[in-house]
């Protein structure tokens, strides 16, 4: 059993969590203003169940490609073990179910849409037949859906209003999510075209794909100054990111491995963005207060 929960524990990606519980519980506590039992139980599914389905599908139908990708192996992801397979498939399904049950009865019909749409895409990026993450372009887009649904299920959740502003920092969310993914995908360019298996970034190829990655951020970051004050602050934030892509925008194929470092660096980034986000999310709190 211990051996079982280690597996599964490495398979949830720990260090990602937060990528996606933060989103939900920001876009609802800055709606709601309030700390209830739907931020809480929220945040917990997205942190972790969210996460356990998301990676463990993935790891489960990625085994035979992990097993070629030298970078497979703690932070950029586990190897799990065929043993585990089964188990991590029945485990990810069973931690799902209660939070969904309460999140629909809690919820309305249009979040339970959202809800839905967000889990379809969570399944079937990995599992066949549709196995989103080998369609290219497909696999950009779902893999963003991924990181800011939490953020619209929260706001859709908390009865939030949609003005012109909060649609346009969810366009930018979202376009971060198509860049960092597009970015992320140069690096296993070899790799996965020895695997035969297709991405944005084996048939673009590295050079084309950093170009559309960097476009995206700056759009994300256009995106942002759109919006209304102190929203237009965080297009600093969309710097960074900029500035670590773009010593890749000339790489060949054949190196693709060297956009690990930046891969790399990016990690680094989501926490840098995040504590940014959190500054601008206390002042907003107080400004509109």
């Amino acid at each position: 059993m211990t051996q079982i929960l280690v597996q599964l524990f490495v398979a949830s990606r720990p260090v990602s969590w937060i990528n996606t519980a933060y989103p939900f519980a920001l876009a609802y506590l800055l709606t709601t203003r309030q700390i209830d039992l739907l931020l809480v139980v929220g945040t917990i599914f997205f942190l972790i169940p969210y996460n356990l389905a998301m990676y463990g599908i993935n790891d489960v139908f990625d085994y035979e490609s992990d097993l070629r990708n030298p970078r497979k192996g703690g932070t950029h992801g586990s190897v799990l073990d065929r043993r585990f397979h089964r188990i991590t498939l029945w485990s990810s399904a069973v931690g799902l179910v209660p939070f969904v049950v309460l999140l629909v009865m809690w919820g309305s019909p249009l979040s339970t849409l959202v809800l839905a749409l967000s889990l379809f895409f969570v399944v079937f990026y990995s599992a066949p037949p549709l196995r989103l993450k080998e369609r290219p372009f497909a696999d950009s887009i779902t893999s963003s859906i991924h990181f800011f649904s939490p953020a619209v299920f929260g706001l859709v959740l908390a009865n939030a209003t949609w003005t012109g502003a909060l649609v346009l920092v969810v366009v930018a969310f979202a376009l971060w999510g198509i860049a960092s993914h597009a970015f992320g995908a140069v690096q296993d360019i070899v790799a996965d075209r020895e695997a035969g298996i297709a991405s944005i970034a084996t048939v673009l190829g590295a050079r084309a794909t950093v170009r559309i990655a960097l476009a995206a951020y700056g759009l994300a970051g256009i995106a942002l100054l759109a919006t209304t004050w102190p929203g237009p602050l965080a297009a600093v934030l969309v710097v960074p990111y900029l500035v670590n892509a773009w010593p890749s925008r000339n790489l060949r194929d054949e190196d693709c491995t060297r956009a690990t470092a930046g891969w790399n660096r990016f990690l680094w980034l989501n926490q840098i963005a995040g504590f940014g986000t959190t500054l601008l999310a206390i002042w907003w709190w107080f400004v509109s207060a």
